[in-house]
């Protein structure tokens, strides 16, 4: 029985798809589709393949360390920093590590605080190196540490480069 309720409710439900009901839809399809014609674009020309001929393997190798002796050889400034001295606390640090946290003043001297990443504080005056590029200390002010370091350039010469070390916002608020 429930076969032949399933049937026929299956039946009536397709003959409503068949008949006049749908003739406004039949009618607007043939309408829209009367302009329509498939436009398929043609294939871009493919060119030929040419062959790359690469001749660089004649050309001297910019990284060579041959080529970074002759640049050393042939262009040195004469600033060389020294080596033979012994390296103070703070040249073990990166100067962006470093924050000058204040100062104190001994008759004429300035000292400046400096606040190390292990938590130390170092006192700082002029002569004092700190940094790993071999930065000495050139002048101490209530502000800043100004510092003069000797860098190799790509060249492989010393140059030398000025940079300053200020007192941290933080602390000038205090």
């Amino acid at each position: 029985m429930k076969r032949w309720i399933l049937l026929l409710s299956l039946v009536s439900l397709l003959s409503g798809c068949f008949g006049e009901e749908n003739s406004d839809l039949k009618a607007w399809m043939t309408e829209q589709s009367e302009g329509l014609r498939g436009r398929v674009e043609p294939l871009p020309e493919v060119k030929p393949y040419e062959p790359f001929a690469y001749d660089a393997f004649n050309l001297p190798d910019p990284f060579r360390p041959s080529k970074m002796e002759l640049a050393k050889k042939g262009g040195n400034s004469g600033i060389v920093p020294n080596t033979n001295r012994v390296k103070e606390v703070l040249e073990s640090y990166d100067l962006e590590k470093l924050r000058m946290v204040g100062t104190l003043q001994q008759g004429k001297v300035i000292q400046a605080l400096v606040k190390a990443p292990d938590g130390n504080l170092y006192r700082v005056k002029v002569g004092s190196y700190m940094g790993q590029d071999f930065g000495m200390v050139t002048s101490v002010s209530e502000t800043e540490i100004a510092l003069k370091e000797i860098v190799e350039d790509s060249g492989g010469d010393w140059v030398e480069r000025t940079t300053t070390l200020s007192l941290d916002d933080s602390e000038q608020k205090k």
